[in-house]
C-alpha cells in the first residue's frame, strides 16, 4: 500500500502502529507544514500595528488555556467555571517572582521559559487541589465547587508583541503535539472512558478519582502556562483579567470551538475574539451617533456571547470543529462524489 492514500472510501491500516501515526496521509502532513510555515512567515510580509498584534497574542494565550479546559470538560466530562483562576495563578506566580527579585533581575529577563514552566506547575498544583471535590461531586455540584475557587481567587522590548507572538505560537505547537499524543495513550483513553461512564471505567480497572484529579492538574498546568505568558505579555498583572467573566468566556470558547476536539480549542478563541472586535467596532460607531450608544453597545457584548453559545448548543453542538471535519472529509473524497 502506498504511503499517500488517495482513497475515496477512506484510509486503511495494516497495523496498530500505522493507525497511531500523527498524520495518516502525506497530504495531511504537507498541509500542516504549509499552514505552519504561513503562521511563522506572515508577520514579515503583512506587519500589523501593536494593537492588532496584541489581539492575536491574546487569541494564542486563550487557545493555550482552552486546550486545558477542553481536556477537563470535553475529554473528561468535568465542568469547571473557575478556569480563569488557574490562569491567574500562573500570572501571579510570575508577578511574585518579579516583585521579590525585581523586574531587571536576570531570571525575570532571560530565564522566562523556566518561570513560565514554574507558573504552569503552580497551576497544576492548584488544579489538583481543586480537583479533589471531583472525587465525590459531579455535574452542577462540581461546577459550584470550581466556582468557589474562582471566588476565593478574587479575594485573595521593542516589537514586544511580535516577539511574544512567536513564543506563544511555539508553546501552542508543542502543547498541541503533546496533548494529541497523550490522547492516543492509555492515559488519554482513561479520560474519555471516565467522561462516557465512570462506573464502567471503574469496572475495567480505571481509577475514576485519580483520573479526575489528573485531568484537573493537567488543565491547571496549561492554564498556568497561559497565565505566565499573559503576565509577560502585559508586563504586569491585573485582577480584572481573571474574573468569573473570563472563566465563562473560556467555557464559551470551548463550546463554540467544539468540546472533545483539539481543533475546537483553536477555532473557539478565534471566533469569540473576532466577535469581541466586531462588537467594539460597533460600539465606537454607535458612540458617534447616539450619546449613550457606547454604553448600549458595550452592554451588548455579553448578550452577543450568550446568544452565540445558545445558537451553537441548539444547532451545532459539536462546534466549529465539526465544520472543519466536514470540509476535511469532502476534500479526502475529491474529486469523487462518494
Amino acid at each position: 500500500m502506498s504511503a499517500n492514500r488517495w482513497l475515496a472510501t477512506g484510509n486503511f491500516f495494516t497495523s496498530y502502529k500505522e493507525e497511531q501515526r500523527l498524520f495518516s496521509t502525506s497530504l495531511d502532513r504537507t498541509i500542516f507544514i504549509f499552514f505552519l510555515a504561513i503562521l511563522f512567515v506572515w508577520p514579515f510580509f503583512f506587519p500589523l500595528s501593536n494593537k492588532y498584534m496584541l489581539v492575536i497574542d491574546n487569541i494564542l494565550i486563550a487557545i493555550t488555556a482552552v486546550i486545558g479546559l477542553n481536556i477537563l470538560t470535553g475529554f473528561t466530562g468535568l465542568i469547571s467555571i473557575g478556569h480563569a483562576a488557574f490562569v491567574g495563578v500562573g500570572a501571579y506566580t510570575i508577578a511574585s517572582f518579579s516583585r521579590v527579585l525585581g523586574d531587571t533581575h536576570v531570571l525575570i529577563t532571560h530565564a522566562w521559559p523556566l518561570l513560565i514552566l514554574i507558573a504552569g506547575f503552580m497551576g497544576a498544583v492548584f488544579g489538583a487541589i481543586v480537583g479533589l471535590p471531583a472525587l465525590r461531586l459531579k455535574h452542577l455540584y462540581l461546577a459550584i465547587a470550581t466556582l468557589s475557587f474562582q471566588m476565593i481567587f478574587k479575594v485573595l522590548r521593542k516589537e514586544h508583541y511580535l516577539f511574544w507572538y512567536y513564543v506563544i505560537l511555539i508553546v501552542i505547537i508543542i502543547v498541541s503535539f503533546l496533548i494529541r499524543n497523550l490522547l492516543r495513550t492509555r492515559y488519554g483513553r482513561c479520560l474519555i472512558a471516565v467522561r462516557d461512564n465512570d462506573r464502567a471505567a471503574d469496572a475495567m480497572g480505571i481509577h475514576p478519582g485519580f483520573t479526575k484529579i489528573y485531568a484537573f492538574a493537567l488543565a491547571g498546568f496549561l492554564a498556568g502556562l497561559a497565565g505566565g505568558l499573559h503576565a509577560y505579555l502585559y508586563r504586569g498583572v491585573g485582577l480584572e483579567s481573571f474574573t468569573l467573566h473570563e472563566s465563562i468566556t473560556y467555557l464559551a470558547m470551548a463550546i463554540v470551538g467544539g468540546l472533545g476536539t483539539l481543533n475546537g480549542s483553536y477555532w473557539g478563541p478565534l471566533a469569540l475574539q473576532t466577535l469581541d472586535l466586531q462588537v467594539e467596532s460597533l460600539a465606537e460607531q454607535m458612540g458617534h451617533i447616539l450619546p449613550s450608544g457606547l454604553n448600549l453597545a458595550t452592554a451588548f457584548k455579553p448578550f452577543s456571547f450568550g446568544l452565540l453559545i445558545v445558537l451553537f448548543l441548539m444547532f451545532e453542538p459539536r462546534g466549529t470543529a465539526n465544520w472543519w471535519r466536514i470540509v476535511k472529509s469532502y476534500t479526502k473524497k475529491w474529486p469523487y462524489k462518494y
